[in-house]
């Protein structure tokens, strides 16, 4: 009797599990996806961001975050086309328009990437729509006079801008030469030539997921950015505002340079940037940073609460015309629209720009205040420090110049723009804008002076009271006869004498 041999059936089912491994990751990575594409068109729509798209991606909530990052990406430069298509081929009810965002991922998978791999309902829906969803594209590019995807798309393109690797040593809990001995057993390392605590790599270098970075050690983070804590030069012990906080990068700096002593507190108004900020904090080990719920133009200037500010950094809301490339903003619709730098909104944030320096500088204690944005446009640059130059004077705050051996300085439009610094997006590859105010230390508003008069007038009153108190014991303790008078008569003419 012949016996067959048995079939192994051990390579299949080893290559079914790691399909379906496969599917389980890109399943996971577009819902992962779709949350993160929600957060950023939904904060480009109201024109305020939770965070850049690298931001949102590389939150410790996103496991996969290659993937994740991956997909927000190229869909955000298809969304425009993949709109268009699923409003031709008309295959989105009321149900699936609920995950819109969903549906522009898996849309883009099956369109321009990789559809082998799709399952769930949402997928399964719309791969049963597929020849609708192609027919549709054929017919925009036809109308387009387009050839080729590559054709259609060359109107969203951006060049890749090639920029430094920036990291900023966190000296709460490392040391920089630790730092970049740790760093620099996988890449080049060397020292920025301006910031004692930041570190310079090649263009390209990765390090979302290394261990000083997810541990805090260190934080990725623009030169031009790191300049501006740098500038206002808080001191250990100091008590400082962090006005416009979130999501904390430059707090937790501010924090740093104070060695994590004295107090911050980081002013935020939108919920969920604040738990942002709070995450920053806690992952620097910053201490000494209070977050505060709350808009910075409530804050009362007079109250006894900020009677110790010295110093306040002021970033606001701005355009964020300087860090397009940096944070892919360009991906965004407001910024493929055209209307990212519309002039009704600059508008807008230059009014709030202006409102917000001018509460900073009529805190009565503070020495200095920075102003700084992420903006290339003069109205929310130099026309907002011009515009509170009277104000400033009258608290004698003067214009000081931060980082005298920086070259780019301020448009000529100002009284003192060789004060102010500019950074250029395209030579220092971001834009970034920074005014120093100093106050002439002779120079004491009224309201100050009244406060250490009063607190002096108080503290001395109170001391007076004591002795008073004490002495009117001291005399009641003794029965008042004709011995306690003698007692009394013979000290007193010892304390003549």
């Amino acid at each position: 009797m012949v016996h067959k041999k048995p079939t192994q059936p051990t390579k299949p089912a080893a290559k079914s599990r790691r399909e379906s491994n496969v599917e389980r990751s890109a399943y996971f990575a577009r819902r992962e996806a779709a949350k993160v594409l929600k957060s950023v068109l939904q904060g480009d729509a109201n024109r305020r961001a939770v965070g850049s798209i690298k931001t949102l991606v590389y939150s410790p909530t996103i496991r996969n975050k290659k993937a994740t990052f991956a997909l927000v990406c190229q869909t955000l430069k298809y969304l425009p086309i993949i709109k268009d298509v699923m409003e031709i081929a008309n295959v989105l009810n009321s149900k699936w328009k609920r995950q819109a965002e969903l549906m522009y991922i898996i849309t883009y998978d099956i369109l321009f990437g990789q559809d082998a791999s799709l399952t769930g309902d949402p997928e399964k829906y719309l791969i049963l729509r597929k020849g609708p969803l192609q027919s549709a594209l054929a017919k925009i590019l036809v109308k387009k006079g387009a050839k080729r995807i590559e054709d259609l798309m060359a109107q969203y393109q951006i060049y890749d801008v090639k920029k430094p690797r920036y990291v900023r040593v966190n000296t709460l809990k490392m040391d920089v030469e630790t730092a970049m001995f740790e760093l620099g057993k996988e890449n080049a390392v060397q020292k920025d030539d301006m910031i004692p605590d930041l570190l310079v790599l090649p263009p390209g270098t990765d390090l979302h997921n290394h261990p000083l970075v997810t541990d805090g050690s260190v934080f990725m983070q623009g030169k031009a950015s790191s300049m501006v804590a740098v500038a206002l030069g808080p001191k250990p012990g100091w008590e400082v505002i962090d006005a416009c906080a979130a999501p904390g990068n430059k707090t937790v700096h501010v924090a740093a340079l104070m060695k994590g002593e004295g107090k911050i507190v980081a002013c935020e108004l939108n919920k969920d940037r604040v738990k942002r900020l709070e995450h920053t904090a806690k992952l620097a080990g910053a201490t000494n940073v209070e977050v505060l719920h709350e808009n910075f133009l409530n804050l009362n200037p007079e109250d006894q609460l900020y009677s110790k500010v010295r110093a306040i950094l002021l970033d606001p809301s701005c355009s964020g015309s300087g860090t397009v490339a940096d944070r892919l903003d360009y991906l965004l619709p407001s910024h493929t629209s055209g209307d990212g730098g519309d002039e009704s909104r600059l508008v807008k944030l230059a009014a709030f720009q202006k409102k917000a320096l001018t509460h900073a500088l009529s805190f009565p204690s503070v020495e200095r205040v920075v102003y700084s944005t992420c903006s290339v446009h003069q109205i929310e640059n130099e026309d907002v420090v011009k515009s509170v130059l009277p104000v400033a004077a009258s608290h004698g705050f003067q214009l000081s110049t931060p980082f005298p051996q920086w070259a780019r300085r301020g448009l000529p439009v100002v009284e003192g723009s060789q004060h102010l610094l500019r950074t250029d997006p395209v030579e220092d590859k971001e834009g970034f804008f920074i005014a120093s105010f100093t106050r002439n230390t002779t120079h004491i508003p009224e309201t100050s002076q009244k406060v250490e008069r009063d607190i002096g007038l108080n503290n001395l009153k109170h001391e007076a009271v004591k002795r008073q108190h004490r002495q009117k014991k001291f005399v009641r303790s003794l029965p008042f006869t004709r011995l306690s008078r003698l007692y009394l008569y013979r000290n007193s003419m010892i304390c003549r004498r």
